[in-house]
């Protein structure tokens, strides 16, 4: 273990070394705060508001369902808790369908917009790198730690904004 950690250090020095200009990227945190990223979120949330209304509507239901069946106990008939509990059954399944509906289709529009954005990431990462002469740029997420000036992902969510 300590022997891989010496080559890692070792190969991080020689590549400091061999490269004179060096930067640090989290491709995350410049698509999800980039403008783009900001009006989908708008976006989803204006367009799922119904569905996000609904369950909101069903998980109501559904505690109530369950609250009177709290104070039903024991003064209630066994067949009325039954119904009640048949009716909770009913109600929380719904509700668990439709959350894990509207996850999926959360996740499917994310994973269409983050196939949209790569292409023009790239493009600005590639950009930038061109014009600032960088020879090195590591993803700052696989850093243990690199100085705060090496970060250029606030140039990069602004160069994305530009487009």
């Amino acid at each position: 273990m300590f022997r891989s950690l010496m080559i890692i250090a070792g190969l991080m020095f020689s590549l400091n070394a061999m490269a004179e200009k060096m930067g640090t990227l989290s491709v995350q945190q410049a698509l999800l705060t980039s403008k783009a990223a900001e009006a989908f979120r708008d976006q989803l949330k204006s367009e799922f508001s119904g569905d996000q209304k609904q369950l909101m509507d069903l998980e109501a239901q559904a505690k109530k369902i369950q609250e009177n069946i709290k104070k039903g106990q024991g003064t209630q008939s066994k067949e009325v808790q039954d119904q009640q509990r048949v009716q909770f059954q009913k109600a929380y399944g719904e509700y668990q369908r439709l959350a894990q509906e509207l996850q999926q289709k959360q996740r499917q529009r994310e994973e269409v917009f983050l196939k949209e954005m790569r292409p023009k990431l790239d493009k600005v990462i590639r950009g930038l790198i061109d014009s600032e002469g960088y020879d090195i740029v590591v993803n700052k997420e696989a850093t243990i730690f690199a100085k705060p000036g090496l970060d250029i992902t606030a140039k990069v969510v602004e160069l994305l904004n530009k487009q």
